[in-house]
């Protein structure tokens, strides 16, 4: 990553410089740094590791690198698919990593929730079981509920994600219609005691919405999770439906006994990635604003209120001094709009669209330099982690026969940045806290 290379001077290489803090902020979001305060003793009987998320392939190798070499580990982790990092030399396998579908789920994540589920048989109260969760485990970690076949919940999800529900929205959707989700996995780990190590990509680090809680208790209820369906138009199959209004489906609660004994562990956040990319631009002699680890909404509204931020402190030097770096993170969602006849199918994902937003707002303001991406290197289902937005970003759009409008109206942010060379390409992380976002005003 960027943070392993001499710092960028952001008033000569302003590009750089934001690709710099992108760098810190992954970097301190990597497990290997982060969980070896959290583990606990070896038990007496065995300690068996299952995990699923974006972060699950680093997760376990850190683990399989922290973990005493004398004390048994085995287990099973499910991650994204080309998202299991180079194994270290020397390191020891112990845990199997397999890949999946993500932000869809596919048959290869049905099987591994099926083996998951499978090695909770047999355990008992001497036994230690490690759970490694993180972002992106919702779709890794599928096991429909009784009456929900594997194409029922591939088109439920991806109507959640084209609807613009927020991520508690389809989480409390999702636990519901799952044998796994929503603190079910704990309950089968009994009497074992279970040890969550998490790493956050949601706003407010709520455990019980990361990857939608497997280990932990659920407050959301079955009529949360159909009034959410009915919002926003997705059916469902009758007996599923039925489940739902007469509490079949209902989950594991905080009050249930199976919980008792068990610790939850947040190994990185957003905001410490925040804290630690401005401690690294406050190093190169640029003040540094977090915004909040929390902000949700439209993408493109989010980049249009940064846009009005960065406007203000580069016209009138407030509500913040020049020069500046403004940050933030948290979760927006994008609503797909629909295509009109002819048109050509949109590309792009939070960030970029986030980008557009801001591009329009900014509207070629001097000085300002912004960068959006995802921390775990994939902006939706592209190859991009996010974009770059620049002061001459609409000219050189402009000059490039490339409209902002009708990239908005066919959600459309890849080929609009990629058209310019301003798409941001890291590959996968191994890591995942959510989006970054950072705005230099000089």
């Amino acid at each position: 990553m960027n943070a392993s290379q001499v710092l960028p001077d952001p008033r000569t290489a302003p590009r750089d410089f934001l690709r710099y803090l992108y760098g810190v902020a992954v970097e301190r979001a990597l497990p290997l740094a982060s969980m070896g305060p959290h583990l606990p003793e070896p038990p007496k009987g065995r300690t068996l590791v299952l995990g699923a998320g974006k972060a699950g392939g680093s997760m376990a190798q850190a683990l399989e690198a922290l973990w005493p070499a004398d004390a048994p580990l085995s287990g099973l982790v499910v991650t994204r698919y080309d998202h299991i990092p180079p194994r270290p030399e020397g390191l020891a396998k112990r845990i199997e990593i397999v890949e999946a579908a993500h932000p869809v789920p596919d048959a290869a994540g049905l099987k591994a929730a099926e083996r998951i589920l499978a090695l909770t048989q047999g355990l008992t109260a001497d036994d230690l079981v490690l759970c490694l969760i993180s972002g992106g485990g919702s779709a890794l970690l599928t096991l429909p509920a009784e009456g929900l076949t594997l194409a029922d919940k591939q088109r439920i999800n991806k109507q959640l994600l084209e609807s613009g529900a927020h991520i508690g929205e389809m989480n409390c959707v999702r636990k519901h219609l799952s044998r796994i989700k929503g603190g079910r996995l704990a309950a089968a780990c009994g009497p074992a005691k279970v040890v969550t190590l998490t790493i956050s990509d949601v706003p407010g680090d709520d455990p019980a919405v990361i990857a939608s809680g497997p280990t932990v208790p659920d407050a959301s209820t079955c009529a949360d999770a159909l009034a959410i369906l009915d919002r926003y138009g997705i059916e469902v199959p009758a007996p599923v439906r039925a489940g739902l209004e007469n509490g079949a489906l209902e989950t594991p609660k905080p009050e249930d006994p199976v919980f008792k004994g068990h610790e939850v562990h947040l190994i990185a956040t957003p905001q410490q990635s925040l804290e630690a990319a401005a401690a690294a631009a406050r190093a190169s002699g640029i003040e540094a604003h977090v915004l909040s680890d929390e902000m949700e909404g439209e993408s493109r509204e989010v980049g249009k209120v940064h846009g009005a931020l960065a406007r203000a402190v580069a016209l009138r030097g407030a509500p913040f001094a020049k020069p500046c770096v403004i940050l933030s993170g948290g979760e927006t969602t994008v609503t797909i709009r629909p295509r009109q006849p002819g048109q050509a199918k949109g590309r792009g994902g939070r960030a970029g669209e986030f980008c557009l937003g801001l591009a329009g707002a900014l509207a070629g303001q001097a000085k300002v330099w912004a960068l959006a991406a995802d921390t775990d290197g994939i902006d939706g289902v592209e190859d991009n982690a996010g974009a770059f937005v620049t002061p001459d970003t609409l000219a050189r759009a402009e000059a490039a026969g490339r409209k902002l409008a009708d990239h908005l109206d066919r959600n459309d942010a890849y080929g609009y940045f990629d058209a310019i060379g301003d798409l941001c390409v890291t590959g996968p992380t191994h890591t995942n806290v959510n989006d970054f976002r950072a705005l230099l005003v000089l």
